[in-house]
């Protein structure tokens, strides 16, 4: 998608069967790119990016689960990108491939002339990311359209991720548009923060130990994908 406004465009697609997104932060100026999580059929994305002239520069990794990094040595064998995770990540991991360059989050990196602000958003994992770059948030499994990511795996911590949640309610503008590294949404596969914090139940908590209820106990026995839009109201009385 391409909005001349700006001086990049996120490309997405689909892919695996998980229904993982791969994305593409393509900047204009320079016809260099970002590939965030490249995983499962990864060749359709390098392809496109062929195809369209854009030179893959730099691997962006939101984490280290399997289903967002299995494309990873194929991409490097491509394109021969620098990799970009968060340092809690990597000891997290054990097993970063070559030299990757390693963040604390709050720093920012540049596609061409396109600054990307990496946030550490730990929860799903300790050392998950989130890329905020202009209007966009790319959140990996921290955020999904009217979700968030599994606490229950090994690194995941529930009260972790209720204050990581927090922080991107109260810290991001309401035009921020978010691109989920999972497609369970009903519908679109974005939304702005101001519908999230609308309808997305893990954004309605005030209190920790209400989130990590609903997270860890009621959640999964109440909702599938895709995940519908739920009000304050019904997401509090769940927990009663």
């Amino acid at each position: 998608m391409l909005n001349k406004q700006k001086p990049y465009s996120i490309h997405s697609m689909e892919l695996g069967p998980m229904e993982n997104f791969v994305y593409l932060i393509h900047d204009h100026a320079t016809d260099t790119a970002a590939i965030v999580d490249p995983a499962w059929e990864i060749e359709q994305m390098l392809d496109f990016a062929d195809a369209k002239g854009i030179q893959i520069t730099d691997i962006l990794l939101t984490h280290s689960h399997h289903d967002h990094i299995n494309g990873l040595q194929q991409t490097l064998d491509h394109s021969d990108a620098r990799v970009h995770l968060l340092k809690p990540e990597a000891k997290f991991w054990g097993a970063a491939p070559g030299k990757p360059v390693l963040h604390h989050g709050g720093e920012q990196i540049n596609i061409g002339n396109s600054q990307i602000n990496i946030l550490h958003t730990p929860g799903h994992t300790p050392g998950s990311a989130c890329y905020h770059i202009g209007s966009d948030l790319i959140a990996g499994d921290t955020l999904f359209v009217f979700g968030c990511g599994r606490c229950d795996l090994t690194g995941g911590d529930p009260s972790v991720m209720f204050q990581t949640l927090k922080k991107i309610k109260t810290e991001l503008p309401q035009t921020t548009m978010l691109h989920p590294g999972h497609n369970y949404a009903p519908q679109s596969p974005t939304s702005t923060m101001h519908d999230q914090c609308q309808g997305n139940p893990f954004l309605h908590f005030d209190d920790s130990a209400d989130f990590v209820k609903y997270r860890m106990f009621i959640h999964d026995k109440i909702r599938d994908t895709p995940y519908k839009a739920v009000s304050k109201e019904e997401a509090c009385n769940s927990v009663k």
